[in-house]
């Protein structure tokens, strides 16, 4: 479960009914109906907080009732989907971690707890129960041989 290599390294989209911008804490604040898209990446919430160092974007925080992620995979994995309420997109380390209400979907494979970190270059993923909570899953089989 691998994110396209190529996006990246594309340009972030931006789109929302309203900013506020910050110069001394180099962070933009977006609201309502947000969407972010950076190549086949896709976030999309009520409120979205990008934070930048030195005019590049490191953090993107998105809060919604909930917030949703998708990103295609390598092929022919298909495509990745996520939503939980907290989406945190950190564009460095390319990892995306998923807080309450998480849940991660892929080829028909499902898991879901209180929190989930996806590190895309690893394609590895790691779920969190919350108290009282199982972190569920369901696994496709693999396709039998004829």
């Amino acid at each position: 479960m691998h994110a396209l290599p190529g996006d990246a390294d594309q340009p972030i989209h931006i789109r929302a009914d309203a900013a506020e911008m910050d110069q001394t804490s180099e962070r933009i604040v977006y609201r309502g109906a947000v969407r972010v898209d950076q190549g086949s990446l896709r976030v999309d919430a009520e409120q979205i907080t990008v934070e930048y160092e030195d005019q590049k974007v490191v953090r993107i925080v998105a809060q919604g009732g909930p917030a949703t992620y998708r990103q295609e995979l390598e092929n022919p994995s298909g495509e990745v989907v996520a939503q939980a309420t907290n989406i945190t997109y950190l564009t460095r380390d390319e990892r995306l971690e998923l807080h309450g209400g998480a849940f991660l979907s892929q080829q028909g494979n499902e898991i879901s707890g209180d929190t989930i970190v996806y590190d895309m270059v690893a394609g590895r993923v790691e779920a969190v129960s919350g108290e009282g909570s199982p972190v569920r899953m369901v696994l496709q089989p693999a396709a039998r041989q004829r």
